[in-house]
């Protein structure tokens, strides 16, 4: 697979004015967007635009939200290859990938989703009420009996998810999600230039360790909580969401269906709670 980050040149402009600036050529380093295809024998389920790196962690957390898999053994094999231009470029007999690809093989029994099971546009037609009756209840409980998170631990979670962004650090446009666990611990941090990329990379590191459901796991992500994001959580039977960011009304409506804890703007010794606010000891 690819690397990360590309060097590029750049002018950098220092010292700006309202009527000049001072000009220097250097070079930057810049977050590479690839696409990935996901395939489950010879069907291209989909193919999404990420950054290189812990690929099959995110096929993994993608065939959780979308085809419900729950324990590391509900996948088979699972193999990552390098896209190649030349015909001759195989590797172990198989054929040459046009773009970086991940194939998977799942476990008798579990069905393959149909391309991009959830909504993905905000404009497919479909109202908030329809996606409310649809999701279906998560597969185990979200909390334990007791369960509460301290508004000042939500902000430190976000600082330790910060502390760790170190591809943030050399580029400065990638998304970061975070897997914290019951005792409050960052078990795992991914970055990607695709906010729900780097969900599915930390929800599908926790299934190949067999860690699911994720009970009492809080998800820590760096920017805007769609509905999207809502739901992959909520597959995964997360217990709360800490953003960065603000969330979207479909996914506070999905949030408050399952009373699930929604915490945004966690950022500058503040935060707003849309959901769940039984659930955070304030």
């Amino acid at each position: 697979m690819g690397h990360t980050t590309d060097p590029r040149p750049t002018i950098r402009l220092e010292d700006v004015t309202a009527k000049s600036s001072r000009e220097i050529d250097r070079i930057d380093r810049v977050v590479v967007e690839s696409p990935l295809t996901i395939t489950v024998g010879e069907h291209v389920l989909a193919t999404t635009m990420r950054t290189p790196g812990h690929d099959l962690d995110l096929a993994a957390g993608w065939l959780v939200s979308e085809a419900g898999l729950r324990r590391a053994d509900d996948i088979v094999g699972m193999k990552a290859f390098a896209a190649s231009a030349r015909a001759g470029d195989s590797e172990g007999g198989n054929k040459p990938e046009e773009i970086d690809t991940v194939r998977v093989e799942l476990a008798s029994g579990i069905e393959p989703p149909r391309p991009r099971a959830y909504v993905t546009s905000s404009s497919c037609g479909v109202c908030s009420a329809d996606v409310l009756d649809a999701f279906p209840e998560p597969y185990a409980p979200l909390h334990t009996p007791g369960w509460k998170l301290q508004p000042g631990q939500a902000l430190e979670l976000v600082r330790q998810m910060r502390a760790r962004q170190k591809m943030f650090d050399l580029t400065g446009a990638l998304h970061a999600a975070a897997l914290v666990g019951p005792m409050s611990e960052v078990l795992y941090v991914r970055e990607d230039v695709g906010r729900h990329n780097a969900v599915d990379k930390v929800i599908g590191h926790a299934l190949m360790e067999g860690e699911l459901p994720l009970t009492d796991h809080v998800l820590v992500v760096s920017g805007r909580v769609s509905y999207e994001i809502v739901a992959k959580a909520l597959t995964a039977c997360v217990g709360a969401i800490v953003a960065v960011s603000g969330p979207t009304t479909l996914a506070v409506d999905v949030a408050r269906a399952h009373d699930f804890l929604l915490i945004g703007f966690a950022r500058d010794d503040r935060m707003n709670v849309y959901s769940g606010g039984t659930w955070i000891d304030a």
